[in-house]
């Protein structure tokens, strides 16, 4: 009993959103019984379309492209501000197209391995910081940067274009102040002997291409994010079966759970009525406090239930994965790297960690109370 107890504890630990989840989605089965239409509830073309990216992501990362690309443009980094503005701008560029968890998970050991390399591991807490929040602000940018803007994008029937202008301003800025602060580091020349990162097989490197291709095409609704789940799912199986043990059930499983708690709460009429009195023309603010509490995933779920306000929602839910640790649980990634390999820095990671990002945010948020100025 008490293995069960402990293995469990673990996994809610591990798993904390996931668990939170589907407490919140138990809890209002008690005001609305289950029934057939708890199927409609869910999007199904967002979970599809987030399996099939996740599939590709995991596929190019597996073949080792991301890390081979990096190679190649360290190869002539010969100071430690060199270093360190490549380490920082890929998660921010890769992010846009991988996904931030994903650039995350590829860049931050990377970078830790060429510190260790250059003799620079002085650098490992501002420069994993740096690259979280460059992850977090690159992602911003694209519907498939990250899950919110996925979700807000098929929901709100915005083209691909109209997501990208809205948030091009805060992209931009983002990356301004990440070149700033990097140049605020002293610059040291280093002799650095950047570990090599073989390609992966011709195979390994042209299925997730051809996947990437399709995930494109349902986004841009040629085809139907089902049939391109399906697809991948049945290739996977038959050739794939490492890169699908990859690939993050427990993201899915938290947007059905929490799709469900949301559709639950729709049919409480008191409760939905006050919500919407709450977010109606607040979105942007209230998105961000949400995001800090419950991360900007699940706010992006629960609060596009109870607006139209979709590019209020959109800004909100993007700059609130600025703040606390969990507001983007894409950072856990990389805390959990220093928390592994420097046990001793937590605590200061955690207390620069939230320096920073309290400072971008109040500067993006600085940038929207204006343009919200301006356009009124």
């Amino acid at each position: 009993m008490n293995k069960v107890f402990s293995a469990a504890w673990r996994f809610a630990k591990r798993e904390a959103v996931l668990c939170i989840a589907v407490l919140l989605a138990v809890i209002s089965m008690c005001f609305v019984p289950p029934d057939i239409g708890y199927l409609d509830y869910i999007d199904w073309d967002t979970i599809a379309q987030l399996f099939a990216l996740m599939t590709v992501m995991k596929g190019f990362q597996s073949a080792g492209l991301f890390s081979f690309l990096a190679h190649k443009l360290l190869k002539r980094a010969g100071s430690t501000r060199k270093i360190m503005l490549v380490l920082v701008f890929l998660p921010f560029f890769f992010s846009m197209v991988a996904t931030n968890d994903v650039a995350l998970i590829t860049f931050v050991p990377f970078a830790l391995v060429v510190l260790r390399l250059s003799d620079s591991l002085r650098l490992a807490v501002p420069l994993v910081i740096l690259q979280t929040l460059a992850a977090n602000l690159g992602s911003m940018l694209t519907p498939m940067g990250n899950p919110q803007n996925l979700y807000l994008y098929a929901q709100s029937g915005m083209s691909f274009g109209e997501l990208v202008l809205t948030m091009l301003p805060y992209c931009a800025l983002s990356a301004v102040g990440l070149f700033a602060v990097v140049m605020c580091f002293r610059s040291a020349p280093v002799a650095c002997g950047v570990p090599s990162a073989p390609l992966g097989s011709v195979f390994g490197l042209v299925w997730p291409a051809v996947g990437f291709v399709l995930c494109m095409l349902a986004l841009f609704d040629i085809i139907p994010p089902l049939i391109v789940a399906a697809a991948l799912l049945v290739f996977g199986l038959i050739a794939a079966r490492g890169v699908l043990a990859k690939v993050d059930y427990s993201l899915l499983g938290t947007f059905a759970a929490l799709f469900i708690f949301i559709g639950n709460i729709g049919n409480i009429g008191p409760f939905r009525d006050f919500l919407s009195s709450v977010i109606s023309g607040r979105e942007t603010p209230v998105a961000v406090l949400a995001s800090q509490i419950i991360s900007n995933v699940p706010a992006a779920l629960l609060l596009s239930g109870f607006s139209d306000g979709w590019h209020a929602l959109v800004v909100g839910c993007n700059l609130g994965g600025l703040g606390t640790l969990i507001a983007s649980m894409a950072s856990l990634i990389s805390y959990k790297e220093i928390a592994r390999n420097f046990p001793e820095k937590r605590v200061r990671y955690l207390l620069v960690f939230t320096a920073y990002n309290a400072a971008f945010l109040a500067v993006l948020m600085g940038l929207w109370a204006l343009l919200e100025f301006v356009i009124l």
